[in-house]
């Protein structure tokens, strides 16, 4: 007979399973990586040391080549909820500089990519001569192209946000316009006869057919815009030397040796871009539950 299906085993559990091995290979490599610098600490001072106290001093470095899981569960802890959400040493404060040209280049994204959608879509000469660019426009490292993008924008007197929205504009709109061409093409040929021998307009075939058509594929590709957008925002506050921005904690901490503060960067980051990804799904659902579609 067939077992019951059980949450628990079908979703849960092989979650677990890979969180397991991800901790027992991470507290490996952290023993690993770290011990030469705790034997050569021993051996300046004379010192015998046995294996059981190598693996103990390899989780309570101050700067670790590797951090331990719980030197950055305990970093965040102090930078999260210990500190007043106005310091500049809380991530909380970080994070909402990095969100907010993260959501400002989204949108731009977001818009960008449906127009130039729409318009390669119901116009050929746009579909054979734009199209080709947009996808070349994403052979360029944008570690190459932000400096580019700051400095010609400082030289203008635009600093602060917009440069880092831009570079996340540049990102976010290549996944909404290859999403949003292959969703507005969707719809059936029969379908699309349909709305001709109705005589619809070309507006009525838009609105009633292909934007319908094309919003599973636009969710879709809105979740994959949200996180590189984030991307972008911080790739943008690494080359201006910026003092606010999960960036900036990057860079400060790269400065200075503070691997604990760039780990506990990079796991706010990853965090926000879950909740941002997430958010979008809620809203897929929503939307797809208004039109009468499952998900």
């Amino acid at each position: 007979m067939k077992a019951a299906p059980s949450p628990f085993r079908d979703r849960v559990l092989p979650v677990l399973t890979v969180l397991l091995a991800i901790l027992v290979i991470w507290h490996v490599f952290v023993v690993y990586l770290n011990a030469p610098f705790v034997r050569d600490q021993a051996a300046r001072a004379n010192e015998e040391i046995t294996f059981s106290q190598v693996v103990e001093r390899t989780f309570a470095q101050e700067r670790p080549i590797l951090p331990a899981p719980h030197q950055i569960v305990a970093e965040l802890w102090d930078t999260v909820f210990n500190k007043a959400i106005t310091s500049k040493r809380s991530l909380v404060y970080h994070a909402w500089i990095t969100l907010s040209a993260t959501l400002a280049g989204f949108a731009m994204g977001t818009v960008l990519g449906i127009v130039l959608a729409i318009a390669i879509v119901h116009n050929r000469a746009m579909d054979k001569s734009l199209m080709p660019w947009v996808i070349a426009s994403q052979t360029i490292p944008i570690l190459a192209i932000a400096p580019m993008i700051i400095v010609v924008l400082n030289s203008i007197g635009i600093s602060g946000l917009l440069p880092k929205a831009l570079i996340s504009t540049y990102l976010s709109f290549f996944p909404v316009v290859v999403g949003m061409v292959k969703g507005l093409r969707s719809p059936d040929i029969l379908l699309l006869d349909l709305m001709h021998t109705y005589n619809a307009s070309p507006s009525q075939t838009f609105w009633k057919l292909r934007w319908p058509a094309s919003m599973p594929y636009l969710f879709t590709s809105l979740k994959v815009a949200i996180a590189i957008s984030l991307v972008g925002a911080i790739v943008g506050e690494l080359p201006t030397g910026a003092v606010a921005g999960l960036g900036a904690r990057l860079l400060s901490g790269s400065y200075y040796g503070q691997t604990i503060q760039i780990w506990a960067a990079l796991f706010m980051a990853a965090g926000l871009a879950a909740l941002l990804v997430s958010i979008v799904g809620m809203a897929h659902t929503r939307v797809l539950a208004r039109m009468g579609v499952k998900p």
